[in-house]
């Protein structure tokens, strides 16, 4: 009986090594996501995490050949909609905004992962996304979430791990606005040590109809660092902003600013990250005079760090042509590849992703040419060492119309 046990034991451990994934790498051009110049080497995948990175002499149970091709950490999209909106002008379909709350909105257990935004993105290079809510007429809307984009039902997520606001080109007063931002982190100051309920009983937040889950929103971005984007772009609103973060201790990251050019030294001498559309190069408003197809570079050598967004709805892996374009005008080719990988899951506290090093989750796409040109592909996408399908609504509909043309 004891050696049938041992038996037993023997056959479950040897099924394991067996059934244990890994996948090798070989010979591609890597771009490690921090900033560092690339090099060709191998990557070794086993358990969904890197195991090694180098020049390897392994046998795997998956081998690929990327002679030739780039290799980058899965792109991270730090200002999208994807899960939470299917198209846009159905409001059946968005789950975006909240009818009660409001900073302590949470769109967490809207997400959908069978959203057709998820395929779409994710085989043009995106493997996790930051989610967030609408904007509101609130200096501050709510809280946004990280998704990693398997597919997979039991999603894989930091919850309300950002908070959402803007300021400026607004129908009110901007003055009225920044007061209000101000009173705001007051109160997520006052509701430390969970004093909450005294907070909810306080003139402004009564006047607000503020709930608890606002109090304690607020508590974590005046309290604990929880990470607040602000979008922005007068030149005067992001000096006030600068001025706030520093007041009060806040963790800030601004986005959009077009006119940052003109408070450059203040801006760089803050620390906060920003996140940009390099794309964007026309006023749409009197608060943008100064956009440019040169402000990421301008940033660039001035120090900032960079995050990229995209103006088209739906298609947020266009960052990468944004990118693409900043190194055009002159920012620096790895500071654009980390500025959708490492820089955002440093500025935002993503834990073992955005970079291919030893022990981060294996979030790998292997690309058929350079991934800052708009028509370059993934050939692979791999989330946690797993290969993902990158077959598509659109590529399903593209299939079925060619094959239709050809038996015609």
């Amino acid at each position: 009986m004891k050696n049938f046990k041992l038996l037993l034991s023997f056959i479950f451990m040897v099924s394991i090594n067996v059934n244990a994934s890994d996948t090798l790498i070989k010979n591609g051009t890597i771009h490690i996501g921090d900033g560092s110049e690339a090099f060709v080497g191998d990557i070794y995948i086993k358990n969904g995490v890197i195991n090694s990175i180098g020049n390897l002499d392994i046998d795997a149970s998956i081998t690929i050949d990327a002679e030739g091709k780039i290799i980058t950490p899965g792109f991270i999209a730090p200002m999208t909609a994807v899960g939470i909106i299917e198209i846009g002008s159905l409001d059946v379909t968005r789950d975006d905004a909240a009818d009660y709350l409001n900073m302590g909105f949470s769109i967490f257990r809207a997400f959908n992962p069978n959203s057709t935004l998820i395929p779409w993105n994710r085989s043009n290079g995106l493997t996790s996304v930051i989610t967030l809510p609408q904007q509101t007429s609130m200096p501050l809307a709510g809280m946004g979430s990280f998704f990693v984009l398997d597919g997979k039902m039991d999603v894989t997520g930091m919850k309300d791990m950002v908070m959402l606001g803007k300021m400026g080109a607004s129908s009110g007063s901007r003055s009225e606005d920044l007061d209000l931002l101000e009173n705001l982190i007051s109160l997520g100051k006052l509701a430390r040590n969970k004093n909450y309920e005294k907070v909810l009983e306080s003139p402004l937040a009564e006047f607000f109809e503020l709930h608890l889950q606002d109090i304690e929103a607020l508590d974590k971005v005046a309290n604990k660092k929880l990470p607040l984007i602000i979008e922005t772009n007068r030149a005067t609103d992001i000096k006030h902003l600068i001025d706030i973060k520093n007041k009060y201790n806040l963790n800030l990251i601004l986005a959009g600013i077009e006119d940052a050019p003109l408070v450059l030294n203040e801006l760089a001498q803050s620390g906060i990250p920003v996140i940009i559309n390099p794309m964007d190069n026309i006023p749409n408003s009197f608060d943008e005079l100064s956009s440019s197809l040169e402000l990421a570079s301008i940033l660039n050598q001035a120090g900032v760090t960079i995050m990229f967004d995209s103006a088209r709805s739906h298609n947020y892996h266009l960052m990468r042509q944004g990118a693409g374009n900043a190194v055009a005008y002159g920012m620096k080719y790895e500071d654009a590849i980390s500025g959708m990988s490492k820089i955002v899951a440093d500025v935002f506290g993503i834990k073992n992703r955005g970079s291919l090093v030893k022990g981060n989750f294996a979030d790998v796409v292997i690309w058929e040419s350079d991934p800052l040109e708009p028509a370059s592909m993934p050939l692979y996408v791999i989330i946690e060492g797993e290969q993902i399908d990158l077959i598509t609504r659109s590529s399903r509909l593209k299939d079925r119309y060619i094959n239709k043309l050809i038996k015609n």
